[in-house]
């Protein structure tokens, strides 16, 4: 069923203008550059950096125990939302991926808050990335480079620069670097293996205050509760696969294919990283490094090898995040919700100004210099986002049970609502990390949603792909 462009559009709660001329000419994402492995690809390379970095955090937390089970528990819970993005995705293939979903499900401020949420996400975790990438540029010591702000301004304007030339070249790139990344984690799985000691994932002193504190919980149960948001960085962002379905060869088919198998490879090396570089060298001596893994290793030529290759793992989170943003922003403002020149897109049909000034906001953020910080902000935003996506499964299956879908979730609203009550303790989990940071977030989420009340949902754009989708579902609903 398609919807005649050349009649009002339906009423609705917020004033919608039509697509004119030639205003979705002028946003146009190239077709069919991304196929199912290279969907999974992009999938691992949103998270590689987090098995390289950042996860240790929750050692200091949790201990070795705590964080175990906070990975447990999130691993599930990030099973049970692929799972049902899955389906979202095959049946609203747009590049608005969660947004989109919300979209259809909640309206315009359900879709315009999760769409905030993701985006809020993915431009912070750049600048987190960014201070780790820094930390182990230090650690190379190469011509005397310390890490610094300079550092954070040639990755972003590198890693932009080439996400201009073109969706299919950038992809591409990605997945080399990927691979690379993937190898360096054998490396070091097969190093860190001949140093474990048992002994190592339980040194951290036991607080007697806390209850249920023991050596396997060194701060009781309150602990695993803590670590959540660091056990968020081993599969962070993973869910922004379906933000490229606007550009995947068949994306009904290949775009829950591709984030199921991302999913289960993060699986694999979660768990590796964890255990291994714990086992290696200890909790305690972890739980501040910037390059866990090549703490863990010490000195040597694995070490060195893992050091070189692990900034190339956090090279490709980096980069495919930053694919990430912008096609999250481009969605949001081609359909209005943000100011329409940020989806203006060049001749290679990149989004010029969504890859820019989230990059430049990014930037200015590695200021703040503390990773830890930036890391809760983006889970944060994250985990607010996936609250809302579950949300939107469950109302998609209670209120339109017959929408067409490729992809069915096992398991159905049992499996998302799952998730949507983990995704709620890990929203207030980053409360119990970094209430300051939490905060900020949360005032700058609130000022994204003042925008839409007070401007935006009166200039919503109703020939964009996402406002289509919903508009077909009013029609078929009346």
């Amino acid at each position: 069923m398609t919807i005649d462009k050349s009649a009002p559009p339906a009423p609705r709660s917020t004033k919608t203008s039509a697509a004119e001329g030639d205003y979705l000419e002028k946003r146009q994402l190239k077709k069919g550059t991304a196929g199912w492995v290279l969907l999974a690809g992009l999938g691992v390379s949103y998270v590689i950096s987090g098995d390289y970095a950042g996860w240790n955090g929750g050692l200091g937390e949790g201990g070795f125990g705590g964080l175990l089970i906070a990975a447990v528990i999130i691993a599930a819970m990030y099973l049970a939302m692929v799972l049902g993005m899955a389906e979202m995705s095959s049946a609203l293939p747009a590049a608005g991926g969660g947004y989109t979903f919300a979209r259809r499900a909640m309206g315009p401020w359900g879709g315009f808050a999760t769409g905030t949420a993701i985006l809020i996400e993915y431009a912070i975790a750049p600048a987190a990335i960014a201070t780790f990438i820094g930390a182990y540029v230090e650690s190379l010591n190469l011509f005397g480079i310390t890490d610094g702000w300079w550092v954070y301004l040639v990755a972003y304007a590198i890693f932009i620069g080439i996400h201009l030339v073109g969706a299919g070249e950038a992809l591409k790139a990605m997945f080399v670097i990927t691979g690379i990344a993937l190898v360096g984690l054998v490396i070091f799985a097969v190093a860190a293996a001949g140093m474990f000691d048992v002994s190592n994932l339980t040194n951290i002193a036991a607080d007697p205050d806390a209850a249920g504190s023991s050596s396997f919980l060194p701060n009781g149960y309150l602990g695993i509760w803590s670590a959540i948001p660091f056990a968020i960085w081993f599969f962070l962002a993973v869910e922004g696969v379906p933000l490229a379905a606007e550009e995947a060869e068949n994306p009904e088919r290949n775009v829950p294919r591709g984030i199921i198998v991302a999913m289960l490879m993060l699986v694999v090396t979660g768990a590796v990283v964890l255990v291994l570089a714990t086992g290696a060298v200890g909790a305690d001596e972890l739980t501040d490094s910037g390059n866990p893994l090549v703490l863990a290793l010490g000195d040597g030529t694995a070490s060195s090898v893992v050091n070189y290759i692990g900034l190339a793992g956090l090279i490709a989170s980096f980069f495919s995040i930053i694919y990430a943003y912008s096609r999250q922003t481009f969605a949001l403002s081609r359909a209005g919700y943000l100011p329409t020149s940020l989806s203006l897109t060049n001749n290679r049909k990149a989004p010029v100004w969504a890859l820019i000034i989230p990059g430049v906001i990014g930037f200015a953020l590695t200021f703040i210099g503390e990773g830890a910080m930036l890391l809760n902000m983006a889970v944060f935003g994250a985990a607010l986002s996936y609250v809302l996506m579950m949300i939107s499964h469950i109302v998609l299956r209670v209120r339109e049970p017959d929408m067409p879908r490729p992809y069915r979730t096992p398991g159905g609203v049992v499996t998302t609502g799952f998730a949507l009550v983990i995704a709620v303790a890990a929203v207030i989990a980053t409360f119990l990390v970094d209430t300051t940071a939490a905060l900020w977030t949360l005032g700058a989420f609130a000022a994204f949603m003042a925008y839409f009340g007070l401007y935006s949902r009166r200039h919503l754009v109703a020939g964009s792909p996402d406002e289509e989708f919903a508009l077909l579902a009013d029609d078929e609903v009346a």
